[in-house]
């Protein structure tokens, strides 16, 4: 092992040991609090569905780039590696989905009743659910592709590959084939963040406006114990939820774009992608945990 791999290792290990540990956390809490509160609420449900999808990219991430590493023997064999490849491909695209679906819920929630956007809401756990099942039902369709093209170095030659992904290669596909997937993994991104960015613009709209009103009011303190101190709270949350993901995305694109444009082999640039890479799904409960987001609503006081 060379030390630009171990430090790659290193790297990895460091996000998905906490990382993992956060979302079962998170998971957990919000398991819980969708049990004993007293009234069933959607935004759990997102939430947990969130931390599995952030734990199933990280474990996927340390069987695909971590373990070969360590020079361990190949223990996938084709079914594996397509298995693997494919299960972080639809992660991600889950990521995407339900950070968007969960910035968007509580646009509408904290929206005046006024609004058009109250019809958009999702009043039962069914509705819900159909949401999620179409964005998974999307996600294994546009990266059904792999379930082809992803071969084991068992199975292949090396005069035969073209892209190595630790155990696995990624054999060479038509245009017509590469450019289908890709244009759809496109028009996903860009629909789902265009959503995430008027969700958030209108979450900060939302906020200055009740700012406002709270200075113009002469008694504060009843402001402060109002109902809806808790919603702004978990806004504010959702808010530097979304940032995150934002910037995680957004710069691992630009430095993968600077690799694969200049064809470089930069050390310290794949340690910085290999952070940017696995640094939402890691820190992403952490995040949510300090802010004490619905915690509340599970943990008994003592």
């Amino acid at each position: 092992m060379n030390r630009s791999n171990f430090i790659n290792a290193i790297i990895a290990l460091s996000l998905i040991g906490p990382g993992l540990g956060g979302n079962f956390f998170m998971f957990v809490e919000h398991v819980c609090a969708f049990i004993r509160g007293p009234e069933k609420k959607n935004i759990n449900l997102i939430m947990m569905h969130l931390a599995f999808t952030n734990a199933m990219s990280l474990c996927v991430k340390g069987i695909s780039d971590v373990i070969p590493v360590f020079h361990l023997s190949n223990f996938l064999d084709s079914v594996g590696c397509k298995t693997v490849i494919y299960l972080g491909r639809v992660a991600r695209g889950l990521s995407i989905c339900t950070t968007c679906l969960l910035s968007v819920v509580q646009a509408i929630t904290i929206s005046p009743r006024t609004t058009p956007w109250t019809k958009l809401k999702l009043r039962t756990a069914g509705q819900l659910l159909f949401c999620l099942l179409i964005f998974w039902t999307f996600n294994t369709l546009t990266s059904c592709n792999l379930l082809y093209y992803i071969a084991s170095v068992k199975n292949m030659n090396r005069s035969e590959v073209s892209q190595h992904i630790g155990y696995c290669y990624l054999l060479p596909s038509t245009q017509i084939v590469r450019w289908l997937f890709l244009i759809l993994m496109a028009v996903r991104d860009i629909v789902f963040q265009s959503l995430m960015g008027w969700s958030s613009a209108y979450m900060v709209d939302c906020l200055y406006t009740h700012h406002k009103r709270v200075l113009y009011l002469q008694n504060s303190r009843l402001i402060q114990k109002s109902k809806t101190r808790p919603e702004i709270r978990a806004t504010q949350s959702i808010l530097i939820l979304t940032a995150c993901f934002l910037f995680f995305y957004w710069t691992d694109f630009i430095f993968s774009f600077y690799l694969g444009f200049f064809s470089t082999f930069d050390p310290i640039i794949l340690n910085i992608k290999i952070f940017l890479t696995l640094g939402y799904a890691s820190l992403s409960p952490f995040v949510l945990i300090s802010r004490n987001f619905h915690v509340d609503n599970c943990w008994p006081a003592h």
